[in-house]
């Protein structure tokens, strides 16, 4: 099996030490990978691409598009919101959700089409 590792120490330094000093925090690190992680799930994935394709969705409607039941898609939505990725907001007995700004840049990074 090929090693992977360089066998001998070959640092550009220049290089390695500008790129470590724009590097993000562990932080920032963190929280991208939840985001990241929020995504993971092929049912939060098709919700969330659903919702990237218009302005908000119900949950009814959401259940609709992707084929999975009111109540999964709003376990599911609570994940996304918990990224940061998705909000909702109350119109009468109607909540709605749409994307962050945040949750469309990661589903248009994952997808090759965003369309549901």
């Amino acid at each position: 099996m090929a090693d992977d590792r360089c066998d001998l120490l070959c640092l550009d330094l220049e290089k390695a030490e500008a790129l470590r000093a724009g590097r993000p925090s562990d932080q920032s690190a963190g929280r991208a990978a939840e985001r990241a992680r929020a995504l993971a799930d092929p049912t939060r994935l098709l919700i969330a691409a659903a919702l990237a394709g218009t302005d908000e969705l119900c949950v009814c409607d959401m259940a609709w598009v992707t084929g999975r039941s009111e109540k999964l898609v709003s376990h599911h939505l609570r994940t996304l919101r918990a990224a940061g990725l998705a909000v909702s907001r109350r119109e009468g007995k109607m909540v709605l959700y749409a994307l962050t700004p945040a949750g469309h840049a990661l589903v248009d990074a994952v997808c090759d089409e965003v369309a549901a």
